[in-house]
């Protein structure tokens, strides 16, 4: 009788993993059909003023399985443009709207561009009452903190899904026949 219970147990066990595997369950990171990442040595080429965005980058990066390095084969992440904007809508209470837009592209180490330029957007926005206790600094200084987060974790993942359009090259054409 003991011995039912197992089998029962062994039985239940393997349909219940033969259930999720024909679903297409599987677990993050072990799809055998992932691509492995294009772009595995790089460096960062940030403007300045963007330390935060550079050690976000970094973490997530690295976490994709891509090692920072400034060695001279190395692809170079370079942001062409980093704009934060801040919008203030006035009236009995204030909403303030933040915006971060950067663009960036892929290069080679002659400097050559590998990517078209891509544009991420990260927004937030919070609403204070100025008769009240003005929290408005804090709150911006924490939502800036998301805002690059989420940047650079967009950043981060386009690049390891290896689905960042690339620069057409420039063909001659070819002559009529």
């Amino acid at each position: 009788m003991h011995l039912g219970k197992r089998l029962a147990a062994i039985v239940l066990t393997c349909g219940l993993s033969a259930g999720l595997t024909s679903c297409g369950f599987h677990l993050k990171g072990t799809n055998p059909s992932s691509a492995p990442v294009a772009y595995s040595v790089m460096s960062l080429s940030l403007p300045p003023d963007t330390d935060e965005l550079q050690e976000k980058l970094a973490v997530y990066l690295g976490a994709a399985g891509i090692q920072l390095s400034n060695a001279p084969n190395a692809y170079v992440l370079r942001v062409l443009d980093y704009a934060p904007r801040r919008l203030e809508l006035n009236g009995k209470l204030v909403e303030t709207l933040l915006r971060l837009n950067v663009t960036f592209q892929i290069e080679d180490a002659q400097g050559n561009p590998i990517t078209e330029p891509r544009t991420v957007v990260a927004t937030r926005s919070y609403q204070y009452d100025i008769e009240t206790v003005n929290t408005d600094d804090q709150e911006q200084k924490f939502l800036d903190h998301v805002i690059i987060d989420d940047v650079a974790q967009q950043i981060a993942r386009q690049i390891s899904s290896n689905r960042l359009p690339l620069v057409k090259q420039n063909t001659p054409p070819q002559p009529a026949q």
